[in-house]
């Protein structure tokens, strides 16, 4: 039953997001958008709710309930900055200046790869905050070891993360010649 929120409320995240843009550009309602656009952590914290009070009723916790605490962490640390790039796409669709892409080359892409990493890193720290909570919730870490292992896993990806992220400070990307150049 959860894994059918957690769909749910994906899909009502994407919908809230388009119906505040299409509020904001195509009916230019932009208190209404920015209403909408006030709701989008709401809808995470309430996956998030939901998955605590079942597991505070006795369910037995599953990746599932750890997902909830994912999408919170993730929603807060990358929620201003992913309506940022879709306001951006949809302004344009609309008329508007083409969006910021961040740099491909040089020290401003590593700067900003770094930057995205510390976002992954406030992700999972808020992330893995929940999942302790969950996991006390649950009767300890002997009872909720789906929600240490989410915990673990999570952390392996983000340790994979920042070698990628910070190679790029050892080894930047240089810009690429045309034929022709020496």
């Amino acid at each position: 039953m959860l894994y059918l929120l957690i769909v749910g409320c994906e899909i009502a995240f994407w919908a809230v997001l388009l119906g505040a843009l299409l509020c904001r550009y195509a009916w230019g309602r932009r208190r209404v958008s920015t209403a909408l656009l006030l709701t989008l952590p709401a809808i995470d914290l309430l996956l998030f709710a939901a998955s605590t009070v079942d597991l505070a009723r006795g369910a037995v916790p599953t990746s599932a309930h750890g997902l909830a605490a994912v999408y919170l962490g993730v929603s807060i640390a990358f929620g201003g900055q992913l309506v940022s790039w879709a306001d951006g796409r949809l302004a344009h669709r609309f008329g508007g200046p083409p969006p910021n892409r961040p740099p491909r080359t040089g020290r401003e892409h590593a700067a900003h790869e770094r930057r995205m990493w510390l976002r992954h890193l406030l992700a999972w720290g808020l992330g893995s905050c929940l999942l302790l909570l969950d996991t006390a919730i649950a009767r300890g870490p002997r009872h909720a070891s789906p929600l240490v292992g989410v915990i673990a896993s999570w952390g392996v990806v983000l340790a994979i993360d920042f070698i990628w992220s910070f190679s790029y400070t050892l080894f930047p990307r240089g810009t690429r010649r045309t034929h022709g150049q020496g």
